[in-house]
């Protein structure tokens, strides 16, 4: 396949689909019905891996997609996953982990580079295994690595390198000739070690910090410790325009702040140590000397809330557009329920 037909992947962003090995073509209604249901059985089963983690920018979801062009109706999603790289790799265990539960399903994963499993173990492919002869060759299906082969002279099992399988062709070979489609060992060592350390990995991958935050911030925290993401991802990114917002601190008063323990991933925790700061005078943030030992605590605390209030300046700016991005943040959303729920926009 000409490269550039294929579709392009936004750039930091995932993009994963899982078919039926077997559709039923017959009923396309019973067909989607059956995708629905296992939307909701994927995410019950998952749900425990899922709760555990915090996303840089977007969650893993899954939504039923209705067949178009050559690509059959199945179950799909996307995730942004930003400087985070460990979002993504994240996205690939849970794929593992949901075909091996659920058999009668294959996945395939992308992002903007293409078929970054393929990238990840370069140094292992066979010589006939190309971007240009990769198209819909790579599953993932009962918990493993699958590459769909060429035929050889030892097998004819397979379809040609110079031949760019359909998904519903790529889906049947899968189906009739699993154990011959299975990707090499050594593909499925690097693969392997990539993703090794999960579940555990998940906590592992956190850091807990003391800040000093204005109480209401730290009420929402507790209740929704995923939130400190897209604070800090507002303040990672913050603008001119958006530090005007900060200059009176209407939503988060400074002098209400309290000692609280914030669980971070270590990306995030990284981007907010490191960006150097001073907040305005009319803030109302005063800070103690750097000799203070909670110095720390009161910087990584400031900086966090200047992430709450942007993103509260632009949920008022904004309330009026309902396609504006920040509201359409689920995670945003969530947001926006707690702070009501604690009177935080009363007139």
């Amino acid at each position: 396949m000409d490269p550039l037909s294929r579709k392009v992947v936004q750039e930091d962003v995932v993009q994963y689909k899982l078919f039926l090995i077997q559709p039923n073509d017959s009923d396309s209604q019973s067909h989607e019905q059956r995708l629905t249901r296992l939307v909701e059985d994927i995410l019950a089963k998952v749900a425990p891996l899922l709760m555990k983690y915090i996303w840089q920018h977007q969650s893993f979801n899954l939504n039923y997609q209705p067949g178009k062009e050559a690509v059959p109706a199945h179950i799909g999603g996307t995730t942004h996953f930003g400087d985070n790289v460990d979002d993504e790799w994240f996205i690939v265990y849970l794929l593992l982990r949901i075909t091996e539960a659920f058999p009668e399903l294959a996945a395939r994963v992308e992002d903007n580079d293409g078929e970054f499993l393929l990238i990840e173990a370069a140094d292992y492919l066979p010589k006939w295994l190309n971007p240009e002869s990769s198209e819909n060759r790579v599953f993932i299906h009962r918990g493993q690595f699958h590459i769909l082969p060429c035929p050889s002279r030892s097998s004819t099992v397979g379809i040609p390198k110079d031949t760019a399988p359909s998904v519903p062709q790529a889906l049947a070979l899968l189906s009739s000739s699993a154990q011959d489609c299975l990707a090499n060992p050594k593909i499925c060592s690097v693969l392997g070690k990539r993703l090794q350390g999960y579940p555990e990995k998940i906590t592992s991958n956190l850091h807990r910090a003391h800040c000093f935050l204005p109480a209401g911030i730290a009420t929402v925290l507790a209740q929704r410790p995923d939130l400190v993401a897209p604070a800090v991802s507002a303040f990672y990114l913050r603008d001119p325009v958006d530090l005007q917002a900060c200059r009176g601190f209407k939503i988060f008063p400074p002098d209400t702040r309290v000692l609280t323990r914030v669980t971070f991933t270590r990306c995030l925790y990284a981007q907010l140590q490191q960006q150097q700061f001073t907040p305005d005078r009319r803030s109302g943030f005063t800070m103690p000397a750097r000799s203070h030992p909670q110095h720390k605590a009161y910087e990584l605390g400031m900086k966090l809330a200047h992430g709450f209030e942007i993103l509260c300046s632009k949920c008022r700016a904004l309330s009026s557009e309902p396609d504006a991005p920040a509201s359409c943040n689920p995670q945003w959303k969530g947001f926006l329920e707690n702070l009501k729920r604690n009177g935080y926009f009363k007139a």
